[in-house]
């Protein structure tokens, strides 16, 4: 029934499918967040060196989400990425305030990338749930996010362990894809 009830739907509002890569520095908690997307728990998870892939179904879209790593030696391989991407999803570490400043050059650079450039971009500051974490307010101060005037972007609190803000980013997102953004 499950399966009907989806292709009726699907054929009353439309699929839409949309490539979608979740950057940001290493222990950001960007795998964190696609696997609470992808099975709505938290799982142990472990650096990731390369990417993790998942298909994710939201909104009456479906996201292609790509989880790239986010050391220091991976993120010259970032670009190899961005082709046919329609959105990013920055995260970012709010408890670290010692690597702001690396986020910032990092996101600013992901902005400036031709590939990326009609990309809509939602950030995440993420780890709300520690000691000490700057709140989207500071994140937005910190990342510049003023300074974006060519694209749709928004940021949202958020805490990967809990679940919580995740879901009003995603719903801005796929709300601003099916609007026409990215």
């Amino acid at each position: 029934m499950g399966l009907v009830f989806t292709k009726l739907f699907s054929s009353l509002f439309g699929n839409k499918e949309a490539r979608i890569l979740v950057l940001g520095l290493d222990n950001a908690g960007k795998t964190t967040i696609l696997y609470r997307l992808q099975m709505g728990e938290v799982v142990s998870t472990i650096p990731t060196i390369g990417f993790n892939v998942e298909t994710v179904q939201y909104n009456n879209i479906k996201f292609q989400v790509w989880d790239l790593g986010g050391q220091t030696s991976i993120r010259p391989y970032w670009r190899c990425y961005f082709p046919n991407t329609q959105a990013i999803i920055y995260v970012v570490d709010s408890s670290d305030t010692d690597r702001l400043v690396i986020a910032k050059e990092e996101f600013h650079a992901i902005l400036e990338e031709e590939e990326l450039k009609g990309a809509v971009v939602l950030v995440y500051a993420n780890k709300q749930d520690l000691p000490g974490a700057l709140d989207d307010a500071a994140i937005t101060e910190a990342l510049e996010l003023h300074k974006i005037k060519n694209r749709q972007w928004a940021i949202f609190k958020t805490s990967a362990i809990k679940g919580e803000g995740i879901l009003e980013g995603m719903d801005w997102l796929s709300n601003t894809l099916k609007a026409g953004g990215g």
